[in-house]
């Protein structure tokens, strides 16, 4: 029998707006965030059965990332990234690990600077 070592899904490059940052003006104006969502899961079940019921549903976990990040304002990005993650783990029993990536674009830094980012992963206990 075939048996999968690891198996994740990744949904990659979710675009909101929100207003987070350490600057007064961040909160006022807001910015554009991205965020990629890893999470692993042993989806044999799902593979094997074509079984929509036996993975993840990618709308739930899209929309607990948009409300992770809209619902709240934040001073850092690695606060944002560490709920995301702890949120994702608690909603969904069957993923082991989750890794988040959450990118600012723009940041107010003194120079040119495509984005910032924090990159968290967090496994189950």
């Amino acid at each position: 029998m075939t048996h999968i070592s690891r198996s994740s899904v990744r949904l990659s490059n979710m675009v909101f707006y929100a207003h987070h940052g350490v600057l007064r003006e961040e909160h006022r104006i807001g910015a554009k965030y991205e965020v990629d969502a890893e999470l692993t899961f042993d989806f044999t079940g799902a593979a094997m059965n074509d079984d929509i019921t036996k993975t993840v549903d990618y709308g739930a976990v899209y929309s607990r990332i948009r409300m992770a990040l809209t619902g709240k304002k934040y001073f850092l990005i690695e606060a944002v990234a560490w709920e995301i993650a702890r949120d994702l783990l608690g909603d969904f029993p069957a993923v082991s690990e989750v890794g988040i990536k959450v990118r600012k674009r723009n940041p107010p830094v003194d120079g040119i600077c495509d984005y910032a980012e924090a990159d968290c992963t967090m496994q189950r206990d």
